[in-house]
């Protein structure tokens, strides 16, 4: 009688357990994990552009790691190569490592809605046997179990192989056909650029390229549905832009891997220089300091720091990293990019060993290896010298990376698409691929810049500094271009309107758009010169403002924006602006602001102090 019921409390056990094994299954299919839900949430953050690298967007054009505050200290412990010191101590960097910033825009290019390939499908199917396999033999009787548990093994078993075999006779039945399915694409696409002679690189890789979108035009119908309607309606601008938006947001598409791999190309050769600031050079025992925040230290903080020679001037760890970094990007990317120019490698190299042969802190022992001060002044010019030169090379090499890129882009899009092969069409869809390219490059790529232009930079704020109660008159403003009586502006300020517009370039990540806030500005600056040209003589209609008299209003409104960074985003600008655009109204006001920043750069010089003096 006893055993009777320990073996149905066992049995009872069992069901439990089995329930309880399969609830347990549901919820884990229903709920993902915490992990899971983690990255969930950070994708779901605004993305830096459709199409793009996934990221928290702090400021903008800025990157910053997608983590939560309790977080830090945790990730900070693990990545320790993400945080830097500069000149202010210890700092987290803004940008996020190349491996990072890769991961993530593979994490976007998953395709959810993949079908699962016959030895996915099999290995699905046999865990559901195992389940059931399990479950049979926890529902069986102890005594029964012992004497089915064989059979039931084998005939577990043999399903499972069953499965496999079937699976792998479909899989490779699948590969034959796809293969056969790629080489007929690969002779069509070898028909369309036929040519005479040697291949050169360039055309095999578009040919390449070309292929890829053949086959994934072979499995997605929206191209061949959108291209019908560009047919029947060539010229709808509305359509042409529905195309270029549609095709930025199919991440599995050969134009969006082509322009991922073009980003992490350029952002793997970016972050070694700018996520690290380059060593404090001796220079500045002689020289201020080149750092914009070093403008706010007080001076007896600033010699203090100064008179710390002792660390070395071992530039290799900073600039050496660059090396295995765009090793490392070849190596992860699939296409062929040789652009590397002999200088800016020699450059490089050249600083690495200048900077190793020398040593700046003279033995404890022997005073008279001490150098004198005008060699250490020499020494010290030579290496600012060569960091410069490192720097402009470098970014000269990844200006012309980034031409070459959105080329081979535009290119492949007019391949894939032949309606966009107008002139209206391209330059929509130039705009749109800039846009998506820049988007998640523009913060570290403008960073690259101001350590380029950072003279400049600081020139601009002593200026800034030196005028900020100026008044117009002061920069040269003609007095009947603004008003005399403050009264008049109800507690603000002349062009403020101007001053606001031109701020909002810096909350651009694309160069088209930060060009367009520019033009704006000018507008606005003339509209609110004939408005007060107005307010001097009633009722008279001011004819339109001359460059004589719009560099300085615009100098102005420079000093007002309060914004040193101007100048490295118009050089930036002038670097990736179409020649086009030159021509015309944008590349007038492009040049025009530019002259307006050099003529702001010189005014703590002394040599634009009188007041109301004329722009020259």
């Amino acid at each position: 009688m006893v055993a009777v019921e320990v073996e149905k409390m066992l049995k009872l056990a069992e069901q439990c357990l089995e329930r309880a094994k399969s609830f347990i299954g549901r919820e884990d299919e229903s709920h993902p994990s915490p992990s899971s839900i983690i990255t969930t949430t950070n994708l779901a953050e605004p993305s830096l552009v459709s199409g793009t690298a996934p990221s928290v967007a702090v400021s903008p054009g800025k990157i910053v790691s997608p983590q939560e505050p309790g977080m830090d200290s945790k990730l900070n412990s693990r990545r320790g190569h993400c945080r830097v010191l500069s000149e202010g101590g210890g700092e987290v960097s803004p940008f996020l490592p190349p491996e990072v910033f890769q991961r993530f825009q593979a994490m976007e290019s998953l395709d959810t809605r993949k079908e699962l390939t016959p030895i996915e499908e099999a290995s699905r199917l046999n865990q559901k046997l195992k389940a059931n396999y399990e479950a049979r033999l926890a529902r069986l009787p102890p005594a029964q179990a012992r004497i089915q548990k064989t059979s039931l093994t084998l005939s577990f078993q043999r399903q499972m192989m069953e499965n496999l075999i079937i699976a792998k006779a479909r899989q490779d039945a699948l590969q034959r056909k796809m293969e056969e399915r790629r080489l007929r694409l690969q002779e069509e696409a070898n028909r369309r650029f036929a040519a005479s002679g040697c291949i050169s690189e360039e055309e095999q890789e578009q040919r390449v390229l070309y292929t890829n979108v053949l086959e994934y035009e072979q499995d997605h119908d929206w191209p061949k549905l959108w291209k019908a309607r560009l047919k029947k309606y060539p010229d709808d601008v509305t359509l042409v832009s529905g195309l270029v938006s549609c095709l930025l947001s199919c991440p599995d598409h050969p134009v969006m891997k082509l322009l991922k791999r073009h980003q992490y190309k350029v952002y793997n050769r970016l972050y070694p220089i700018v996520s690290k600031s380059l060593p404090a050079s001796p220079a500045q025992l002689i020289k201020p300091s080149h750092s914009t925040q070093s403008l706010s230290i007080p001076d007896s903080r600033r010699s203090a720091s100064e008179s710390s020679v002792g660390h070395s001037l071992s530039s290799n760890a900073s600039l050496n990293i660059t090396t295995s970094n765009e090793h490392r990007a070849k190596e992860a990317e699939l296409d062929v990019d040789g652009h590397h120019t002999p200088n800016r490698e020699n450059s490089f190299e050249d600083l690495e060993q200048f900077l190793s042969q020398l040593d700046w802190k003279p033995s404890h022992g022997d005073h008279d290896m001490a150098f004198e001060p005008s060699q250490l002044v020499d020494q010290e010019s030579l290496v600012q010298d060569l960091e410069m030169r490192a720097l402009k090379d470098h970014l000269k090499g990844i200006v012309k990376d980034i031409h070459i890129a959105i080329d081979q882009l535009l290119s492949l899009c007019l391949l894939s698409f032949e309606c966009l092969n107008t002139a209206s069409s391209k330059d929509l869809c130039l705009a749109s691929l800039e846009e998506a390219f820049f988007t998640p490059v523009w913060s570290p790529l403008l960073a690259l810049f101001r350590k380029v232009h950072r003279q400049r930079e600081l020139s601009f704020e002593s200026s800034m500094r030196l005028y900020q109660e100026a008044s117009p008159g002061d920069v040269g403003v003609a007095p009947g271009l603004y008003p005399q009586d403050p009264a008049v502006l109800h507690g603000s300020y002349p062009y403020e309107s101007a001053v606001q517009e031109l701020r909002l370039l810096c909350g651009d990540c694309c160069p088209q758009k930060k060009l367009d806030c520019i033009v704006r500005t000018l507008r606005v600056i003339c509209a609110c010169a004939e408005d007060y040209g107005c307010l001097h003589e009633a009722g008279s209609k001011t004819a339109a403002i001359g460059a004589d008299d719009l560099l300085p209003i615009l100098s102005y409104v420079a000093l007002r924006c309060e914004l040193p960074q101007l100048v490295s985003e118009c050089a930036a600008l002038e670097e990736f602006i179409h020649e086009g655009y030159l021509i015309g109204e944008e590349g007038y006001c492009l040049t025009s602001m530019q002259s307006a920043l050099q003529y702001v750069e010189s005014l703590h010089t002394g040599g634009f102090l009188q007041h109301n003096s004329k722009f020259t």
